[in-house]
């Protein structure tokens, strides 16, 4: 009998354990969810060494929010630059943090800074049109890698393209880290951030542009494609690549060749060899 019962006794610990372990994954699945879908907020930056380097660069940061009480490591630093700067620091209850922060990381600093100027699409086929170009546009479908996106904007900056095109959820927007990464090209480029990517593809392609996807499974080698007239090229995701609705909307899918035992690239490097395959095809034109 004592048997029987110890044995029923674990059986239902197994259980209870396994359920728990079962809510504990939906919690995790569910929060994931919530900050999928949330909207970044590109007016603060959270982390200590962001805070950091947005010190040295060109962001302007308005305000300080600090964990009350916590005062140690290099925190001690983000406020002694901070009054250095005349930068006001407020030290804040840490649950007030999480709620205003983007991701859990904020290790007890948030800084509110003056928030990028996005343009436009409008904006980005008038730059073209003065400058007597076919308009060039780069669309980057849910880009969320910071060093990424900073990346294909310094190439963007140096391949003649008019202009980048980003959404406004699941992709990560102009921060410090894009600012680093790019040296400095953000400055020089032109950047929308639109809430439907479909629909935008849609008016670049009644202006006469044609949109290109990039995908491993494309229907034409990069090197063959004429990229002549106005052009829309399109970068998925670091992981999923275009999405399904995007790429229905693409007049045409590229893929780039490739010899070695690997069968992927880097979403920036993917972006700088097409851009600069659009680049020769100009180049050439003009001769």
């Amino acid at each position: 009998m004592a048997k029987r019962e110890n044995k029923r006794k674990v059986e239902l610990d197994f259980q209870k354990e396994a359920e728990r372990q079962k809510r504990k994954e939906r919690a995790i699945k569910k929060a994931k969810e919530v900050i999928e879908e949330k909207e970044i907020n590109e007016n603060i930056i959270e982390g200590r060494n962001p805070v950091l380097e947005a010190f040295e660069s060109k962001i302007t940061v308005e305000k300080i929010l600090v964990s009350k009480g916590d005062t140690k490591g290099s925190i001690i630093k983000v406020m002694s630059i901070a009054k250095e700067k005349g930068i006001p620091v407020i030290e804040v209850d840490r649950r007030k943090l999480d709620e205003i922060s983007n991701t859990p990381n904020h290790q007890g600093v948030v800084a509110y800074i003056t928030p990028y100027r996005y343009v436009e699409v409008a904006d980005i086929l008038k730059i073209a049109e003065d400058r007597e170009e076919k308009p060039f546009v780069l669309i980057l479908d849910e880009i969320q890698d910071p060093h990424n996106l900073g990346s294909i904007i310094r190439t963007a900056e140096l391949s003649g393209v008019h202009g980048v095109i980003i959404p406004k959820r699941r992709s990560i927007g102009v921060n410090t880290t894009v600012f680093k990464t790019s040296a400095g090209a953000v400055n020089h480029m032109a950047i929308a951030k639109v809430t439907n990517l479909a629909r935008v593809i849609d008016e670049l392609k009644d202006a006469g542009i044609f949109v290109y996807g990039a995908d491993m499974e494309g229907d034409s080698k990069s090197y063959n494609t004429n990229f002549e007239g106005g052009v829309g090229l399109v970068i998925g995701n670091e992981g999923k690549g275009i999405s399904r609705l995007v790429r229905e909307k693409c007049d045409g899918i590229v893929s780039i060749p490739m010899v070695g035992k690997v069968n992927s690239l880097n979403a920036s490097v993917a972006a700088g060899i097409l851009m600069y395959e659009v680049m020769k095809t100009r180049i050439a034109g003009k001769k």
